[in-house]
């Protein structure tokens, strides 16, 4: 692996820029907050752990160092990332319209656009692996031709962090912080480079949802995969979790800086007060070793709240007290 920087494998940038149209001029509807509730989620001690890359494979800019120690309180976590069948469900109760929707277009990995060349409005911009395509959106994954039969129980794509926290909202529910989605992530493993260990294939057999072969032109899908996987693929981490490594970038609460772990708390830290772009984790079914390693427990990368692309995601987390299971 080199250690230079490369962009992350998703798109940077509001899909207006992209797309060159401005937004619907009306908002998403607002969900309604429920009852706390646990549904579909696994109780987690909590306690101490060891935050960020102890191996030094991260990118500077990244921000995964220094490796500090953080203190979490007790909270749950769902087991999945949330996907298609659920995310249905809070759109058919809320009439909830996602932003790639109100911008009209979201960005397409090029080797699976399935859209009429009108359609295509081009390379996004530092990742010209991405196509915006007009009419990509959660329903229609790969543009206009393209719909969700058969795959219910895949993560939910092209949802921006506006969509996934109005989501947590509707569902009883909220982003987890970045320091719990690492310590979920980690599964009780101390210092490990991945949910399952230091070894990205154990006794020859894929562990997660990742690129096999050149990026970006050559994927030989030997995991089985070219893009999602469903969300209960592979095993389960110590905890009872799924798909921490690949398969969907999930995002999280927090806003995202480089610099944040050198001044953090060490109860519950929840990222800076402010900033540009929130924190997103875990990788995607687009990292590779050659190119973009963040696919380990400890890596991190961002993007702005209104962005999507068909490698965006999410799971819900909650605070362990106040809470049922609904």
């Amino acid at each position: 692996m080199t250690r230079d920087h490369h962009p992350c494998c998703t798109p940077s940038g509001a899909p207006a820029a992209l797309a060159l149209a401005p937004p619907a001029a009306q908002p998403a509807p607002r969900a309604a907050a429920r009852r706390q509730s646990t549904r579909g989620q696994v109780r987690l001690p909590g306690g101490e752990f060891a935050m960020g890359d102890a191996f030094g494979e991260g990118y500077p800019a990244d921000g995964e160092t220094p490796v500090h120690t953080v203190r979490l309180k007790p909270f749950h976590i769902d087991e999945t990332t949330v996907t298609n069948a659920q995310f249905a469900t809070f759109v058919k109760a809320t009439g909830h319209v996602t932003d790639a929707e109100r911008y009209g277009s979201s960005a397409v990995f090029h080797l699976v656009v399935d859209a009429p060349s009108a359609d295509v409005f081009g390379h996004a911009a530092g990742t010209p692996w991405w196509i915006n395509v007009r009419g990509a959106h959660w329903r229609r994954p790969e543009g206009a031709r393209s719909d969700i039969t058969g795959r219910q129980n895949h993560p939910v794509v092209h949802v921006s962090w506006n969509d996934a926290t109005a989501y947590a909202q509707w569902a009883g529910k909220r982003l987890p912080t970045e320091a719990e989605w690492e310590y979920a992530a980690r599964g009780g493993l101390a210092g490990r480079r991945y949910p399952w260990g230091d070894e990205l294939t154990p006794d020859g057999r894929w562990r997660c949802n990742i690129w096999q072969g050149r990026f970006p032109h050559t994927n030989t899908a030997e995991d089985g995969h070219l893009t999602t996987a469903p969300v209960k693929s592979y095993r389960p981490n110590g905890f009872g979790l799924w798909n921490l490594a690949g398969n969907v970038w999930e995002w999280c609460s927090d806003w995202f800086s480089p610099s944040y772990y050198a001044e953090a708390p060490l109860e519950d830290p929840h990222g800076p007060d402010t900033g540009t772009a929130r924190v997103t984790r875990g990788g995607s079914y687009l990292c590779h070793d050659s190119y973009c390693n963040r696919y380990r427990v400890a890596a991190r990368s961002s993007n702005t709240p209104e962005s999507s692309s068909g490698n965006l995601g999410f799971r819900c987390a909650n605070d362990a007290s106040g809470a049922t299971a609904e």
